[in-house]
């Protein structure tokens, strides 16, 4: 177990270094940089501004001023903001956490539950329901189904009953968390449902489970205390990737419901060529995410003890 941590850190740290050489240089391929384009300053305050951001050295140089900066948890000020870029992740993020820590609690227990019952229920009405359900979770983006959630729930269904049932923007209110949880779990919930229903249907198969059923166990006793402990492993694994789908959609999903989330600031720091917002919040996502992989692997260890971690 130590030697697997120790290396799975090992290969973090590998990563982050990449991802902080990777972005600090793509985001110099921008067109433009954060004082040009529609501000028209004069030169002499540009040339102030350069100074002061360092944006006046050489490339490299910026480059290892930046490394050196980030080993000593120093992100940066933002160009945009005028504030350290940790005090704005700090701020911002608690809120972007609640709404991805709803949104996968939300698919992970109704995609678990309707990929179970599809699998029961196989070739029925309620297994084609089910996986139709899946089928428009998988095509159709975060984005399309929050505005259409805030058209049909938010807009149509206010003109109908004069009350507002669901909030269509912010973050202040149950009846405001409902929808972007919604739209951005949506996706979620379709994969881990077809997920589920595949494993179920590999596991009901088993010959441990005919022999349960020839001892006369109860139905729901073989589904709920036989099956599907390992129907859901293959669920578990996929959390880590999931995990980073829901927090990268929440991006988008944030802006459109106006939420004022670490996502917000992310789209806005492209848009001003906010190079260490950018950087910043690049990074703070790509450790968070390696975070939530690393646990995802000792939790499924955890759950099947055949995994043997020691071999990585």
């Amino acid at each position: 177990m130590v030697k697997y941590v120790l290396k799975r850190i090992g290969y973090s740290i590998v990563t982050l270094f990449v991802l902080v050489t990777l972005t600090f240089f793509m985001q110099r391929l921008l067109p433009g940089d954060p004082f040009t384009g529609d501000k028209q300053l004069p030169q002499a305050t540009m040339d102030a501004l350069y100074a002061k951001y360092g944006l006046d050295k050489p490339v490299w140089m910026q480059y290892l001023m930046y490394l050196g900066n980030c080993l000593h948890g120093d992100l940066g000020i933002s160009l945009n903001e005028n504030r350290p870029v940790t005090r704005i992740i700090g701020e911002s993020f608690t809120v972007s956490f609640d709404v991805g820590m709803r949104a996968i609690i939300f698919a992970f227990v109704l995609g678990v539950l309707l990929g179970t019952v599809a699998a029961i229920k196989r070739g029925s009405a309620t297994d084609t329901i089910c996986m139709f359900v899946a089928l428009v979770g998988v095509s159709v983006p975060s984005f399309i189904v929050g505005s259409v959630l805030q058209y049909f729930l938010g807009l149509k269904l206010y003109q109908a009953t004069q009350v507002t049932v669901f909030a269509t923007t912010g973050w202040d209110g149950l009846n405001s968390k409902i929808l972007p949880v919604l739209a951005l779990g949506f996706g979620s919930l379709a994969q881990i449902s077809r997920l589920t229903r595949t494993s179920m249907l590999d596991v009901l198969g088993q010959d441990y489970i005919k022999t349960a059923r020839a001892k006369g166990l109860s139905q729901p006793a073989i589904i709920w205390k036989h099956a599907l402990r390992n129907a859901i492993m293959p669920v578990v694994t996929v959390l880590g990737p999931i995990a980073a789908g829901v927090l990268t959609g929440a991006f988008v999903v944030e802006n459109i419901f106006a939420i004022p989330g670490l996502g917000r600031y992310f789209v806005q720091s492209i848009q001003a060529y906010d190079y260490t917002m950018i950087s910043g919040t690049t990074i703070f996502y790509g450790a968070f995410l390696i975070l939530a992989n690393l646990v995802v692997d000792l939790v499924y260890g955890i759950i099947d003890p055949r995994v043997k971690l020691e071999e990585g």
